[in-house]
C-alpha cells in the first residue's frame, strides 16, 4: 500500500517507469552543477524521483517495515536524511551530537522503529553506534560502543538481535579532514553487538600480518553467513585477501581469489552485496575499475567485468545492479555522478 501511494505521488512518466520495473533502487549522487541528492531509479537506470541533500552522502539504508530510506553523510559529515517512500511529509534531517560525526553507514531495526548509525567519538578515538527513535522524529535516544576503531558499514542479523559491524581500524579526526592518522598501527576488526543491551557478543580482530587490511563493508547471506570486504592500506605490490566470511561462533575465513582477480580489485573493494536468492556475492572496485561476482557457497569467481569507476552494487532481480562514478547504472548513463553505494528498496 505504501508503495502504491508513492507511485501515485510521482509524475506520470516516473510512475510509468516504476510500474514497468522489476526492482527499484536508491543511490546518492552529485549533479552537474555540484549539488548533491538522492535518486530513486529502476533496474534499467531510469531515474524516477530525486530529492536534494544538504551535502554529499555515502551509504543508504531502507526499512521494509516503515518504508523509509535514510542517506548518511560522507565521513566526517554530521547529517542524515530520512525519506518516506509514500512521500507523506517532509524529509527528516538529523545531526550528530557534539563530539561525534557519522561514518557514512547505518541500518534500521527489524520493525523500522529504530535507526542505528556508525559514529566516531573522535576525542576518545572509539567507534560508537548512535540510536535514533523513528517514532519520535528520529530523536537520538542512546548509544553504545562498536568495540573498535573507525567503524564503517554494519548490518542487522536476520533475527534482528545482533548488529554486525565492520570496524575499519583507522583513526580519524575532523580537525584533519579525511586524513588517516594511524596507518602504522591500525586495528581492524569485525564485531557482533547485541541490539537490546549494546553488549559485545563476539569480536574478530584481524591477525597482525593483516593489520593494514581495513574491514569496511558487510552483508549477510540467506544462511546467515556474514560476508565482509576490505581495503588495503599497505604497500601497493602486496596481494592480501580482500573478501571473507564467517558465521557466529566461527573464525574468519578469507576467500582465496585468483591472482588476476585480486589484481583487478586493486587492493580496494568499495562495496559488497549478497544476492540471497541466487547465492551470489557481488564486489566492486572503483580503483580497479572492476565488478566481480562470486559463488557464495564455493567462493569461486562466476563473473568478472571491467567497469570504469565501478561504485555501488546491490542485488537485482538477476545478479547485481552496478553503478559508477561517471553516471552509469547498468547500461543507462545519466548526467549525475553516482556515489559509492546502492540500496534496493524492498
Amino acid at each position: 500500500m505504501a508503495g502504491a501511494a508513492w507511485v501515485a505521488a510521482l509524475g506520470p512518466r516516473a510512475a510509468f517507469a516504476f510500474e514497468r520495473a522489476d526492482a527499484v533502487f536508491a543511490s546518492a549522487f552529485m549533479a552537474p552543477d555540484g549539488s548533491y541528492g538522492i535518486a530513486t531509479l529502476t533496474e534499467a537506470g531510469e531515474i524516477v524521483d530525486r530529492t536534494i541533500l544538504p551535502a554529499r552522502a555515502h551509504g543508504l539504508a531502507f526499512s521494509p517495515a516503515s518504508r523509509q530510506t535514510v542517506a548518511f553523510a560522507r565521513r566526517p559529515g554530521i547529517y542524515a536524511m530520512i525519506l518516506a517512500m509514500d512521500r507523506q511529509g517532509e524529509p527528516v534531517v538529523i545531526t550528530t551530537v557534539e563530539g561525534r560525526h557519522f561514518y557514512g553507514h547505518g541500518c534500521f531495526s527489524a520493525d523500522g522503529r529504530l535507526l542505528y548509525a556508525t559514529e566516531n567519538d573522535f576525542a576518545a578515538n572509539r567507534g560508537m553506534v548512535g540510536v535514533y527513535d523513528g517514532t519520535e522524529g528520529f530523536t537520538r535516544i542512546g548509544e553504545f560502543p562498536t568495540y573498535g576503531i573507525g567503524p564503517h558499514d554494519m548490518a542487522l542479523s536476520s533475527d534482528g538481535r545482533t548488529l554486525i559491524i565492520a570496524n575499519g581500524g583507522i583513526e580519524t579526526h575532523p580537525d584533519f579532514g579525511r586524513t588517516k592518522l594511524n596507518l602504522d598501527h591500525m586495528e581492524p576488526s569485525l564485531t557482533l553487538v547485541d541490539t537490546a543491551t549494546g553488549a559485545l557478543v563476539e569480536k574478530h580482530a584481524l591477525p597482525p600480518a593483516l593489520r593494514q587490511l581495513s574491514t569496511r563493508h558487510v552483508d549477510i547471506g540467506a544462511d546467515g553467513r556474514i560476508w565482509f570486504a576490505c581495503q588495503y592500506e599497505g604497500p601497493r605490490n602486496d596481494l592480501p585477501p580482500l573478501v571473507g566470511h564467517f558465521g557466529k561462533g566461527e573464525t574468519l575465513t578469507f576467500v582465496d581469489l585468483p591472482e588476476r582477480t585480486t589484481l583487478a580489485l586493486a587492493n580496494y573493494v568499495g562495496a559488497i552485496a549478497v544476492n540471497r536468492r541466487e547465492g551470489l556475492v557481488g564486489l566492486t572496485s572503483p580503483r580497479g575499475n572492476a565488478a566481480v561476482t562470486l559463488d557464495a557457497k564455493t567462493g569461486a569467481v562466476v563473473r568478472e567485468e571491467r567497469i570504469a569507476d565501478a561504485a555501488g552494487v546491490a542485488a537485482a532481480a538477476h545478479g547485481f545492479a552496478v553503478s559508477s562514478y561517471d553516471g552509469l547504472f547498468e547500461r543507462h548513463r545519466s548526467a549525475v555522478a553516482w556515489d559509492q553505494h546502492i540500496v534496493r528498496l524492498g
